[in-house]
């Protein structure tokens, strides 16, 4: 059973002897540092605060807890948790103020600032770090990672597609699909990772992830995907009938007019694509079919197999020419790449496809570890750092200023998020030149209270509106 007292880093439990005297609040923020990107979509705040900080502790769990730090090595607030167990019926006396989810925000600013409400319980705002800090840069780190990937498809599908801007931003929705789930490194990851991922896209195999955002955002379903061949669907039948697989993986999906992607290496790609696909009684079926079969070539070098294939599919099935000069595959015809897919390889492929007048219409992409997996705290050098502290009814700044790392330097003060002159920036509450500034940091969690809600439609549109933001300040 989950026990929020003891969702911490060891030494938590021994700071609340470490304080000034009289100490009333600690003021902490979130912020990205930079690191690999310039800005980030802040997101997965509400999931955690509901899921997590929205419960009561409990006797049986201070009980627990203190025999568990106790024989653990350290001391244990008893008095502190019983407190607020007495006084507030187990919900934490703490206050959050956060940007709204699916903001783009450049790093160094504050994300989230969290204090307590209680002077007896001035502990408790850094206490509660390990997991707060982990509920807010896992999923805004691979929200970031998947905003960037949108706006490199974005800027690559307009620059190669003559489709009018509704259309094209439909179809831009589905060229990004998560394949992550079984990289993923537990169940949870991949429900908060994948949740992530659609804020800016629609494509998905992780199921989990929208089971989550129905969950904890009020969202309906939010993620799509379609029938797909995999390696054990097409070698059970041997490799003397693979072509029988694929036949009847095309009558049984395509004939109805649906669609399906099918996986084309576990052999040869080349061979299947010129002896089966090419055959004219299957290319008449396909043609015929008022359904769309997806290629996926799932093996050797991304750029050169994605080339190759579509420019084979073009040679099969021919294609149109567009306004702009880039060869687009018939509508029964697409391709996937979902082999070696990150963010180098995007580009790498968008780049040879443009320069040898291909459309990126022809293609979407999945990503599996890259999307969900490989990203960690410092990707967006992430860190919850104290900038005031109440000591005897005053206000003090307290702030790191390390000599040997000065770009590790923390905030000062209690922190306000305003917009000057369309740039976002960061002042302290009590400068007065920014009085009349409507603070971007909102209260979102009262005393164990979720205070204001957002949709995950919402966290969408509010993500999408940045996706016209030049491209070049946005990727370091």
């Amino acid at each position: 059973m989950y026990n929020l007292i003891l969702d911490i880093d060891s030494y938590k439990a021994s700071h609340f002897k470490q304080y000034p005297p009289k100490t009333e609040n600690i003021s902490s923020y979130i912020e990205s540092r930079g690191g690999k990107y310039s800005h980030t979509i802040f997101f997965g705040l509400q999931r955690y605060l509901k899921k997590y900080l929205s419960k009561p502790i409990t006797l049986e769990q201070i009980n627990e807890a203190e025999n568990f730090l106790t024989s653990h090595g350290l001391p244990f607030n008893r008095e502190g948790w019983v407190y607020i167990l007495e006084n507030y019926d187990g919900y934490l006396p703490i206050q959050i103020e956060a940007v709204p989810e699916g903001t783009l925000v450049p790093a160094s600013n504050p994300l989230v600032q969290v204090t307590n409400t209680d002077p007896n319980c001035y502990w408790l705002t850094s206490y509660i770090e390990t997991s707060l800090l982990r509920a807010v840069w896992y999923p805004t780190t691979v929200a970031t990672l998947s905003f960037k990937n949108k706006q490199n498809l974005y800027h690559y599908l307009r620059k190669t597609s003559d489709l009018p801007e509704e259309e094209l931003l439909a179809q831009l929705e589905f060229k990004l699909h998560d394949f992550g789930a079984r990289g993923a490194s537990s169940t949870e990851t991949c429900e908060i990772g994948g949740l992530a991922h659609l804020v800016n896209f629609k494509g998905t195999d992780s199921i989990l992830s929208i089971l989550e955002g129905q969950k904890y955002y009020d969202a309906g379903m939010i993620g799509f995907s379609i029938p797909a061949a995999e390696h054990s669907t097409i070698t059970s039948w041997g490799r003397e009938r693979e072509f029988e697989a694929y036949e009847s993986i095309i009558d049984r999906n395509l004939l109805n007019g649906g669609i399906v992607s099918m996986v084309l290496d576990s052999y040869d790609l080349d061979h299947a694509i010129t002896q089966f696909i090419a055959r004219p009684d299957i290319v008449e079926k396909i043609k015929n079919s008022n359904g769309t079969l997806v290629v996926r070539p799932d093996s050797g070098d991304p750029a050169t197999i994605v080339l190759k294939t579509i420019d084979q599919l073009t040679q099969i099935f021919g294609c149109t020419v567009n306004s702009k000069g880039y060869k687009v595959l018939p509508p029964y015809i697409r391709l996937i790449q979902g082999d070696g897919v990150n963010t180098d390889s995007i580009l790498k492929i968008c780049k040879v496809l443009e320069e040898n007048k291909f459309s990126i219409e022809n293609l979407a992409f999945g990503m599996g570890a890259e999307l969900q997996q490989k990203v960690n705290r410092d990707t967006c050098r992430f860190a919850m750092k104290a900038s005031a502290v109440k000591i005897d009814g005053t206000w003090f700044d307290a702030f790191k200023q390390p000599v040997t790392d000065i770009t590790k330097t923390s905030k000062k003060g209690r922190l306000k998020l305003v917009e000057v002159d369309g740039e976002i920036k960061t002042v302290r509450k009590d400068d007065p030149a920014y009085q009349d500034n409507k603070d971007m940091l909102e209260v979102i969690f009262y005393n164990g209270k979720l205070v204001k809600e957002v949709s995950f439609d919402t966290v969408r549109e509010k993500a999408n509106s940045y996706l016209h933001h030049n491209v070049e300040y946005f990727n370091k």
